[in-house]
Order: C-alpha cells, then sequence, then structure tokens
C-alpha cells in the first residue's frame, strides 16, 4: 500500500494514457494495419500507458522528508 501512496501520480497517468491509447486506436487506429503502434489495441493500450507515466511522473516530489531544523 505504501508503493501505491508514493507513486499514485505516476499510477494514475499509467491508466489514462492507457484508456487513451485504446480510444485512440478503437477512433482513429490504421487502416491498413501497417502502423506499428495503432495497428493492434494491445500496443497503442500500453504505448499510452507508457507515455502517461511518464509524463505524470515528472511532477513526482522526490524530496525526502527532514524533521530536523537544522
Amino acid at each position: 500500500m505504501n508503493f501505491v501512496l508514493r507513486n499514485k501520480l505516476t499510477l494514475i497517468g499509467i491508466v489514462i494514457g492507457a484508456l487513451g491509447g485504446f480510444l485512440y486506436y478503437y477512433f482513429v487506429g490504421c487502416a491498413s494495419g501497417t502502423c506499428a503502434i495503432t495497428s493492434k489495441p494491445l500496443n497503442s493500450t500500453l504505448y499510452g500507458g507508457l507515455m502517461g507515466g511518464l509524463l505524470m511522473n515528472i511532477f513526482k516530489n522526490d524530496k525526502p522528508k527532514d524533521n530536523e531544523n537544522g
């Protein structure tokens, strides 16, 4: 559970990106079937999830919490 709380922005980005990738495949797709990413729903969903996770990971705060006043 601690992993989920520490990486919630990245996980949210993965879910939103995967949904966006699948919707792109469904509505736009690739008519000829020769497109590497958009020709299959799995490829498009995984690519969208990867891009969404990387985008949201930019906003992650990695600074350790220091309780000392010095």
